[in-house]
C-alpha cells in the first residue's frame, strides 16, 4: 500500500504561486507526458489505482496528462492546495514588490496571515490533517490500493517533515521537490515511510 506524491509540472515564472490559477507552460506539459508514459510502461513497479489532485490549475493540468496514460479518473480536492497567499495569488512579482514590499512566505510570522490568505501555521495544520485523513482512509480499506496525489512543493515539504518527525517552520530549508518529481510513501510495520524521494527517472 503506497501513496505517491507528485509535484505539478513547470508553470509560468514571474508570478506569485500559492493559490494562483495559472496553468502549465509547454515544458510542464512535456514533463507530465513523460511521467505518464513512464508510469504506463512501468505499471508493475508503480501500480496506481487512484489519482487525487489539488484543484489548482497547474496541478490539474499535470494530473490530467498522467491520467490519460493510466486511464484513470482525476478526483480534485482543495485540501491538497499550496499555501493560500491571498490577494497576491497569481499576481506579477513586480506588482507584488511594489504593493507589498518584503512580503514573502519566509517573512511571515508563523501566526501571521497573507493579506486575505493563510498563516504558515494554518497551512501546516491543513496539510497535517489532510495527510492524517488520507493515511487513515488507506489503512481502514485494508487492501493494496495505491493512490497518487498531484500537489505542490510546499505541501510535499510539510509531508516530509511530518514523516521524518522534524519540526516545520516557514523558514526551514525545503526538501527537494522538482517539477513532476515522484515521492513514494509506503505503509510497513505499522508506519508510513518514504521509500522514494524526488524520483526523476522519467526525465
Amino acid at each position: 500500500m503506497a501513496i505517491y506524491l507528485i509535484r505539478h509540472g513547470t508553470d509560468e515564472e514571474g508570478f506569485r504561486g500559492g493559490w494562483s490559477q495559472r496553468g502549465l507552460v509547454v515544458e510542464g506539459y512535456r514533463q507530465s507526458e513523460k511521467l505518464g508514459a513512464y508510469l504506463k510502461e512501468n505499471q508493475s513497479g508503480f501500480p496506481i489505482h487512484r489519482i487525487v489532485s489539488s484543484d489548482l490549475q497547474r496541478a490539474l493540468d499535470t494530473a490530467n496528462e498522467i491520467a490519460g496514460f493510466l486511464k484513470l479518473p482525476v478526483e480534485s480536492s482543495g485540501h491538497w492546495r499550496e499555501m493560500n497567499n491571498g490577494v497576491i495569488a497569481g499576481m506579477p512579482n513586480e506588482i507584488v514588490n511594489e504593493r507589498f514590499p518584503g512580503l514573502y512566505f519566509s517573512s511571515l510570522r508563523m501566526d501571521e496571515r497573507y493579506p486575505g490568505g493563510e498563516s504558515p501555521l494554518e497551512f501546516y495544520s491543513r496539510i497535517q490533517e489532510t495527510l492524517k485523513r488520507l493515511s487513515e482512509e488507506q489503512i481502514s480499506k485494508n487492501h493494496l490500493e495505491n493512490v497518487m496525489i498531484v500537489t505542490h512543493g510546499g505541501v510535499i515539504n510539510i509531508v516530509y517533515h511530518l514523516l521524518k518527525g522534524l519540526e516545520w517552520t516557514n523558514k526551514n530549508k525545503a526538501f527537494p521537490a522538482s517539477n513532476t518529481g515522484m515521492h513514494k510513501v509506503e505503509y510497513a510495520n505499522g508506519q508510513w515511510e518514504l521509500t522514494l524521494e524526488n524520483g526523476l527517472a522519467h526525465l
